[in-house]
């Protein structure tokens, strides 16, 4: 199964259509489309597994758990690796600094 299947697959489970999901991850309204062709970048393959609540290995095939559960989830706020999302969209990095000083109670 390839990424575009494996997206198209999580998208019709939600009932999100393909450019739902790209313009709920921020990118292009077609650039789910052209993955049959090109290779998407890291940045949008998070993008949209973030949107989808899967992680980037299921949409590249290296695992078949699809779910996410973010409820484990445990990341580094201060993991510039890290993308962190709300409802699917990147958190702009000014209002990263003030998730960060109200959680350091300043």
């Amino acid at each position: 199964m390839t990424v575009l299947e494996r997206v198209k697959k999580l998208s019709k489970k939600q009932g999100l259509s393909l450019q739902t999901v790209a313009e709920r991850a921020g990118i292009g309204k077609n650039s789910i489309y052209r993955w049959s062709t090109k290779t998407p970048s890291t940045e949008n393959l998070q993008k949209v597994a973030s949107v989808l609540n899967t992680s980037v290995a299921f949409l590249l095939g290296e695992t078949n758990n699809e779910s996410l559960d973010i409820s484990k989830k445990e990341v580094d706020i201060e993991d510039e690796n890290i993308l962190m999302t709300f409802d699917g969209k990147p958190i702009p990095e000014e209002d990263m600094e003030i998730i960060k000083r109200l959680l350091r109670g300043k």
